[in-house]
């Protein structure tokens, strides 16, 4: 995307489960020049309520309940091309940085940034800028380099379909893979056992597996 003149009023959306987190959120961005339009506290709220919006940038967390927050981008992404999404989360892990900025995401915030600093990234990816702090985007540019090697890859699999898993479907197909039973994946990765069983769904979907046995030898068996 490139720079855009700023509105009178940068219109913010805010996706996070955790209500204090988004009233913290709220309270930080009531600044001039920044409005808070719309709120969600699932994927699937913002699913519904993101494209009736359209803000100018999302804040999205990674962990949500339905979905995770990379596999949102790569849904909401293709029908907001005109909204900024960026990644605010407690995660600092690399696969997240990159998988969430491959598939849309202008920028990578984590909560431990000052109020200051959030409104200041928010207009920053409104004007176009890689909204995200020094040292995460030099581990970026370092993760690039090395996976741009002959060889290397973010744990690509030599399965291309297993290549288009989130980060968390990833996580699950492990487990899966690792002989547990959706109860244990929820509880190793704190989730409930009905959103695993929609990860393990939407895993045997993507990879065109007809059961988790054959879902699970692929991941083993991968690269």
């Amino acid at each position: 995307m490139t720079a855009k003149t700023a509105p009178a009023r940068i219109r913010v959306m805010i996706v996070d489960d955790h209500p204090l987190v988004r009233s913290a959120v709220r309270q930080a961005l009531g600044v001039p020049g920044l409005e808070v339009v719309g709120e969600a506290a699932s994927a699937e709220e913002a699913l519904d309520l993101a494209p009736q919006l359209r803000p100018d940038v999302l804040l999205l967390d990674i962990e949500l309940p339905g979905m995770d927050g990379v596999s949102l981008v790569r849904e909401l992404a293709p029908r907001l091309p005109d909204t900024r999404i960026v990644m605010l989360t407690a995660s600092r892990e690399d696969r997240h940085v990159l998988e969430a900025m491959r598939f849309g995401a202008v920028g990578y915030l984590t909560k431990d940034l000052s109020v200051e600093g959030l409104a200041r990234a928010v207009r920053a990816a409104w004007e176009g800028e890689l909204a995200m702090s020094h040292r995460t985007a030099a581990r970026l540019v370092q993760r690039l380099v090395e996976t741009s090697r002959p060889g290397a890859g973010l744990a690509s699999p030599a399965d291309p379909a297993l290549a288009t898993l989130s980060a968390r479907e990833t996580e699950v197909l492990a487990r899966l893979a690792e002989g547990l039973t959706d109860h244990e994946i929820a509880e190793a990765l704190t989730l409930s056992p009905r959103t695993v069983e929609m990860h393990v769904g939407s895993i045997l979907h993507k990879v065109g597996a007809r059961n988790r046995a054959e879902a699970a030898r692929r991941y083993r068996v991968r690269g």
